[in-house]
């Protein structure tokens, strides 16, 4: 086998995330400086192109050619010319002109459909072809930003619900912290469990929201979606009484073909299911999809959009792009991450972090907000980093916090999940949040804080979590 010479380990190990932090805040200075252009009845796509020869400004040429008309100098008043993309703007970051950022301007006139709406699979379809992605004189592009006409953007459905929809239906109030909790074991399990997992934990008034996990598949001879939906339902209404009065959301997974998709989701509504949960990485165009199928029911289904996957799509197009157009489509829940000290676990973090919820959250005419579902490694000993960023922000109603291991995999003295011990945790943390001890404690501190006023108030439940959360690093 041959050595790997020092030069090539050197690019092999290469820090995309370094990178993209960097391109972030570059980005972020030169569109303040120079803003997105708006062009009436076009949709402006901003790249960011560094190329191998050709220019930035001669790019646009080559864009509209192969995205849009396949001609490059259209009859001037021509419906060639109305269907051909044009140049918006360009700024080059050094003399040679071949990188920075290009906007284009791609006319609606080809794009849009008789009723005058748009899909994103329009839009994606076009604004992030072959010529922008595939082609090798690309040394690199991103797709940064989508602008369109209020006209436009008002023909998407967006969220049936909405934050305000959700806590409504649950009977939640806009300052009461929501709390969601997702099913483990994840896979290998039937209805008999799946009723089971649910009935250990819908008593508690802590929770809202209750899924599946994206690794159950729902389409199993063993364990099928609607037996699941049916069970799981039945274990909440037993356990009903002692919700004072609190509605609990469940969301069962129905990830699959889009030809099964949508027999999947009326399974599980016409089982009594609230919500649906699944994810569109590898499906592009179901929320779009199951969001048509239930408009105008008297209750439509709130959609959880599950990101699993969205990694291979975001090295590429800009999370905060593919989030706009999820929630554009109908997404009710979006995942985004928690606060927590040290290096994050999952991605969204840091600049694309605020990205991706400022365009989940911020107005738009005729949409609804999509509720931001800060999860993966949310736990006890985050959620009151969480619970201050929140209300320092003025977002309390539009957050969903969402536990699955946090909650269900911690242990009891027999050595046994026990998931109330993992409320009663979650809770004791909450109450701490509330007395404002830990109020002005650097991030950093934060662990080793709560833990030592946890154990002076003998918060049992806390401290056992914190212990199996944090082995090693507490004292």
């Amino acid at each position: 086998m041959n050595s790997i010479d020092a030069a090539s380990l050197l690019t092999l190990w290469h820090d995309f995330d370094a990178r993209e932090m960097l391109l972030r805040r570059i980005v972020a200075d030169r569109l303040a400086a120079r803003p997105i252009p708006v062009v009436p009845d076009h949709v402006v796509a901003t790249y960011f192109f560094a190329f191998r020869t050709q220019t930035l400004a001669h790019a646009v040429e080559e864009i509209s050619y192969h995205a849009t008309s396949g001609i490059k100098h259209p009859p001037q008043g021509s419906l060639l010319e109305a269907c051909s993309a044009r140049a918006a703007g360009v700024d080059a970051f050094d003399a040679s002109g071949r990188i920075g950022l290009l906007h284009v301007a791609f006319p609606l006139k080809m794009m849009r459909h008789p009723d005058g709406t748009l899909t994103s699979c329009d839009l994606l379809h076009t604004l992030a072809g072959a010529i922008i992605f595939d082609f090798y004189e690309n040394q690199d592009a991103r797709l940064i930003a989508i602008t369109m006409p209020d006209d436009v953007l008002k023909t998407f459905p967006g969220p049936a619900h909405g934050p305000i929809g959700a806590r409504k239906l649950a009977g939640f109030a806009l300052d009461q912290p929501a709390f969601g909790t997702i099913l483990k074991p994840t896979a290998g399990i039937t209805p008999d469990d799946v009723e089971r997992l649910v009935g250990d934990i819908a008593g508690s008034q802590l929770l809202m929201f209750i899924k599946e996990d994206e690794d159950l598949y729902p389409d199993l001879d063993y364990s099928p979606v609607r037996a699941r939906t049916e069970r799981a339902l039945a274990a909440i209404e037993r356990v009903r009484g002692s919700r004072g009065g609190l509605g609990l959301i469940f969301a069962p997974h129905i990830t699959a073909a889009p030809h099964q998709i949508l027999e999947l989701a009326e399974a599980c509504v016409d089982a009594g299911a609230t919500g649906l949960m699944f994810s569109e990485t590898y499906a592009g165009g179901t929320v779009r999809m199951v969001r048509e199928a239930f408009r105008g029911r008297d209750v439509e289904p709130l959609i959880y959009g599950h990101n699993a996957g969205m990694g291979v799509k975001s090295h590429a197009i800009w999370r905060e792009v593919i989030d706009l157009l999820a929630r554009l489509d109908g997404i009710d829940f979006r995942q985004t991450g928690p606060v927590r000290p040290g290096a994050p676990m999952i991605r969204p973090w840091g600049d694309e972090w605020e990205a991706s919820e400022h365009a989940l959250t911020r107005p738009l005419p005729g949409i609804k907000p999509t509720m931001i579902t800060r999860a993966g490694a949310l736990d006890q000993g985050n959620i009151v980093l969480n619970l201050q960023d929140i209300e320092a922000r003025g977002i309390t109603p539009n957050v969903l916090f969402l536990a699955g291991s946090a909650i269900n995999t911690i242990k009891g003295a027999d050595g046994k999940p026990d998931p109330k011990i993992g409320l009663d945790a979650m809770l004791e943390a909450i109450e701490i949040h509330r007395s404002g001890s830990l109020a002005g404690v650097s991030i950093d501190d934060h662990l080793g804080a709560l833990y030592a006023l946890a154990t002076r108030r003998g918060l049992t439940a806390l401290t056992t979590a914190l212990k199996q959360r944090y082995p090693g690093q507490l004292s």
